[in-house]
């Protein structure tokens, strides 16, 4: 078995007998072929995690979760999930043969409620779970007094509820490090509640105590405007996050009013010479089109925060050109339809009535390069 088994030793112990994998984990670094060249960057990199089973990196977590549910004897699995998350727990609960019920933060997108259905999950939505801080508390509240009731807990795509799952996601930190080997490196990464930041910071830390001569990335914190709890606040050097009424970006899955990790997410990036960077849900819808259509990198708005932030960070002259920059893609295009839609408005489908239309047509647009 490999996926992310491959780094068992750098992994919470959990028996053989119990380790699930559906082939995460393993994601391509690929170097961009048009976008690093037009922003006088030689060395830009998309690490590729919508190329996962189920589509985004939360199947690492996922992975991780689901084995120790099965190796305690827990019958079901209980969690909550923008989206991303309760794709990934459906996907391996179904593996698994437990039943997983998922507290949806409100306004998921339609494509994710979809796919954890298709997985067998039941979903259910609380009005304003997710954007309100005092909603998201109590929901959460809840949903830890039921688990425990179970002598089980709720499963978070963060260390502050699930550390054990969330050194899943610390493999991408191990993958890029083996990709890139000893070369300089700034790496970007979008953040809602900083669960992904935080797990890439302790993965590149991981792997330097076991190399000690490996040299860690730079990380840069990246968010939308409407969810800025944790980037300004690195940017001002401040000591704790901050956490926000009502998250109001458009970027599902980065809908994180509260703090979660936000505050060793601060630790980290400062400890570190890292940055904070903040984008407008429109420069990311912009940079999601641009990867599609330059670079053939289909991915949900949140995939494309971290080439938002990397363009701001450039603009500001706060990075260094020189070095190669990773920019973390999440999840997969087809988790958001809506987004999704609005990129393809440009290219509507051309109904032709017969082949001689089609020959006209095509003789006025193809030419030869």
């Amino acid at each position: 078995m490999k996926g992310i088994w491959k780094y068992e030793q750098l992994l919470p112990r959990i028996g053989s007998a119990y380790q699930l994998s559906i082939g995460e984990g393993g994601t391509p670094l690929v170097r961009s072929k048009h976008i690093g060249p037009a922003l006088g960057l030689k060395n830009l990199y998309f690490k590729l995690e919508n190329l996962n089973p189920s589509g985004s990196y939360k199947d690492r977590f996922a992975a991780i979760a689901l084995s120790q549910i099965q190796e305690q004897g827990v019958g079901f699995c209980l969690a909550t999930s923008s989206g991303n998350t309760g794709a990934a727990l459906a996907a391996y609960s179904a593996v698994a043969r437990i039943p997983c019920f998922l507290a949806i933060v409100d306004g998921a997108p339609e494509g994710k409620l979809t796919q954890m259905g298709a997985y067998g999950a039941e979903t259910l939505m609380v009005k304003d779970f997710g954007k309100d801080v005092g909603v998201t508390q109590d929901t959460m509240a809840l949903l830890e007094q039921i688990a425990l009731s179970y002598d089980s807990v709720v499963q978070v795509s963060a260390f502050r509820y699930s550390p054990s799952a969330m050194q899943g996601v610390q493999t991408i930190a191990y993958e890029i490090a083996e990709q890139l080997g000893q070369e300089k490196a700034q790496v970007f990464v979008p953040a809602g509640g900083g669960g992904l930041t935080l797990a890439i910071c302790k993965g590149f830390d991981r792997w330097a105590e076991v190399f000690s001569d490996y040299v860690k990335p730079t990380i840069h914190c990246v968010q939308p405007e409407g969810n800025d709890t944790i980037a300004t606040a690195i940017r001002n050097q401040l000591q704790q996050a901050t956490a926000i009424a009502m998250s109001t970006t458009a970027v599902s899955g980065l809908q994180v009013p509260g703090v979660l990790d936000g505050d060793e997410v601060l630790k980290y990036c400062m400890n570190n010479a890292g940055m904070g960077h903040t984008v407008q849900d429109e420069e990311v819808f912009a940079w999601q089109q641009r990867l599609a259509l330059e670079e053939g990198i289909f991915c949900e708005p949140a995939g494309a925060v971290a080439l938002a932030g990397l363009a701001n960070a450039l603009k500001n002259k706060e990075i260094d050109t020189a070095a190669a920059a990773v920019c973390i893609v999440t999840g997969h295009g087809f988790k958001d339809p809506v987004s999704v839609q609005c990129m393809a408005a440009a290219s509507d489908l051309l109904y032709m009535e017969n082949t001689t239309v089609l020959e006209k047509y095509l003789k006025t647009r193809v030419k030869r390069k």
